[in-house]
């Protein structure tokens, strides 16, 4: 059977490392503000609003493991959130999170959700802020597995704005994929470099909107 053409469009959610370990409501280790139940809870009802329309639900999820190069804990006299050169990169430390296996790693949802939990951030020596590649370039398995399934157009959101949003969404772009970035169903870890990160994406093509209305696909 060929596929339809008359549907060049076709829509998906991508949500975003919306796991415990990000979130204040499950004094999570790297909590971003703003993430309590009642945010939990919009963003669980929203996507599942998006499932009963038809459209496949996508995730992302932070998989490190313990050694992981971002931790502190790593680099003994560093600090947390101290930014070092790490084999010629920058590297932001991060408090230990979402390790693999553990509660913190854990996405909100009912597994049986998403037609494919992608996990990035399991090489030890890469951090990895997109759910399309991490920083030493090797890819996911995301884009293949959204261009096996058709899918044109996705609509990003979870957690965080300003890192592993903003990077997702500017990969999908640069791939090729329309992008909505639905941003109150966001949050970001600072204020400033969340605004940063909006600007930014819609500058390089996503459009900024929010869950509701979400009638029309991006012309």
């Amino acid at each position: 059977m060929s596929h339809q053409t008359d549907q060049p469009d076709r829509r998906a959610v991508l949500l975003v490392d919306f796991q415990a370990d990000f979130t204040e409501a499950h004094n999570g280790a790297l909590a971003v503000a703003g993430t309590d139940m009642a945010y939990i809870n919009t963003v669980i009802t929203a996507t599942e609003a998006f499932a009963a329309q038809g459209l496949p639900i996508y995730a992302t999820q932070d998989w490190h493991p313990s050694s992981h190069m971002s931790f502190v804990t790593r680099h003994p006299g560093a600090n947390l959130f101290d930014t070092i050169e790490i084999n010629g990169r920058s590297q932001i430390l991060w408090p230990v999170h979402c390790v693999q296996e553990s509660a913190g790693a854990d996405i909100l949802m009912d597994d049986t959700r998403f037609a494919a939990i992608i996990r990035k951030g399991a090489d030890p020596d890469f951090d990895s802020y997109s759910g399309f590649a991490d920083d030493g370039g090797k890819k996911t398995e995301l884009d293949t597995t959204l261009k096996q399934a058709g899918i044109t157009e996705l609509l990003i959101y979870g957690l965080a704005t300003d890192f592993c949003v903003k990077f997702t969404a500017l990969d999908a772009i640069a791939a090729g994929y329309r992008v909505q970035l639905l941003l109150d169903l966001c949050r970001g870890v600072t204020p400033d470099a969340t605004r940063a990160a909006t600007i930014y994406m819609e500058e390089q093509g996503a459009v900024i909107t929010k869950s509701a209305p979400l009638s029309a696909s991006i012309g």
